[in-house]
C-alpha cells in the first residue's frame, strides 16, 4: 500500500511538469465560473448560516420537474470555488426540462465546516427540497444527485445517507431518496487520498475535514468514503477526464469494481481529451457524455 501510494504521488508530479505546457489548453476554474449562465430564478435559505443556501433553476412547463441537486467541489475548501462554479452547469440542465438546485454549504477553512457540518449542510440542503416542492413544483420521485471533484464525493455521500448508523451524528431519519448519482472527477475512497491531498488541493485537507487520520477517527471515513457505504443501491455513474490526476482513474476503477461486486449497478466513464473541469462545463470535449449520463439517471429519453 505505501508503495502503491509513493508511485502514485511521483505519477501526479511527474504529469504536472511534464504536462505543464499541453495542459494550459484545459479548463481552469477561472474559465468554468466566466461561462455564461442565466441567474437563478430564486435564492432560497435552507438554514440560518449565511452559507446555508442553494439557487433554485426553474424549466419552462408545468411540472412537476425533475430535479438535479448540484454540488460544486473545490477541495471542501471556499478558497477554491463557490456555487458559481457549477451555475452554467445548472443553467444548461434547466434548458434542457431539469430544475436545479445548486446548494452552498460551509466548507473546512468556513466556521463551522468540517466534521460534520459540511456533510449535515449538504444533507440539509437536499432534505430541503421537500419543504420547496409543492411551490414549485418539483417532482421528488425523480431526483438525482450532481457533483463535482469533492462535491462528487458528497453527491456520492448524500445518496447513501441511508447507510450510515443510527449511532452518528450524520444520522437523518428517511433521508430524501436519490433515483440517482452522476460524479464528476470525484473521489469515493478518502484513505487513498490522506497521503495525496496536499499535492493535488495544496494543504492536508483530508485530516481537517474529518478531524484526524485514517487510524485515529476511523469510524468517521467508515461514514464519509462512498466506497465504505456500499452497496447503496443507487444507481452511479462515474465520469472522469483521461488527462485528470492519475489517483482519481484508478479511484473511479475500483469504486466501479467494488460496487459491481456488492451488486450495485455502477458505471465508471472515461473521457479522451479531457481533464478535470472539463466534466463540470457545457460545451466542453466532456459535455456530450455528461448530458447523455444525467438523463439517463432521470430516465430522459433525448435524440
Amino acid at each position: 500500500m505505501k508503495n502503491r501510494k509513493c508511485f502514485l504521488s511521483l505519477v501526479i508530479v511527474l504529469c504536472c511538469l511534464i504536462h505543464n505546457t499541453s495542459l494550459a489548453q484545459f479548463l481552469s476554474p477561472t474559465d468554468v465560473n466566466e461561462l455564461p449562465s442565466a441567474p437563478p430564478d430564486h435564492r432560497i435559505s435552507y438554514g440560518s448560516d449565511p452559507l446555508q443556501f442553494g439557487d433554485l433553476r426553474l424549466p419552462d412547463g408545468q411540472g412537476p420537474h425533475p430535479v438535479a441537486i448540484i454540488i460544486h467541489g473545490g477541495c471542501w475548501l471556499s478558497k477554491f470555488a463557490d456555487l458559481q462554479n457549477t451555475a452554467a452547469l445548472s443553467d444548461a440542465l434547466r434548458r434542457i426540462g431539469i430544475a436545479t438546485w445548486n446548494i452552498e454549504y460551509r466548507r473546512v477553512d468556513n466556521p463551522g465546516g468540517g466534521w460534520p457540518g459540511t456533510f449535515l449542510d449538504v444533507a440539509s440542503a437536499a432534505d430541503y427540497l421537500r419543504d420547496i416542492a409543492k411551490e414549485y413544483k418539483l417532482d421528488l420521485k425523480r431526483v438525482i444527485a450532481i457533483g463535482h471533484s469533492s462535491g462528487g464525493h458528497l453527491a456520492m455521500w448524500v445518496a447513501a445517507r441511508h447507510r450510515i448508523p443510527k449511532e452518528s451524528p450524520l444520522y437523518i431519519k428517511n433521508p430524501l431518496p436519490m433515483q440517482g448519482v452522476v460524479a464528476l472527477g470525484a473521489p469515493s475512497n478518502l484513505k487513498w487520498l490522506v497521503d495525496m491531498d496536499e499535492t493535488i488541493c495544496g494543504e492536508h485537507v483530508i485530516t481537517k475535514l474529518l478531524g484526524g487520520l485514517p487510524d485515529v477517527v476511523p469510524e468517521r471515513f467508515q461514514q464519509i468514503s462512498p466506497i465504505e457505504l456500499l452497496p447503496t443501491g443507487i444507481p452511479q455513474i462515474l465520469i472522469t477526464g483521461a488527462l485528470d490526476t492519475p489517483m482519481l482513474l484508478e479511484d473511479g476503477k475500483a469504486y466501479e469494481e467494488t460496487a459491481k461486486r456488492k451488486g450495485d449497478r455502477v458505471q465508471f466513464k472515461v473521457v479522451e481529451h479531457a481533464s478535470h473541469h472539463e466534466v463540470v462545463a457545457p460545451g466542453s470535449s466532456a459535455w456530450l457524455t455528461v448530458r447523455s449520463s444525467i438523463l439517463s439517471q432521470l430516465g430522459i429519453e433525448r435524440h
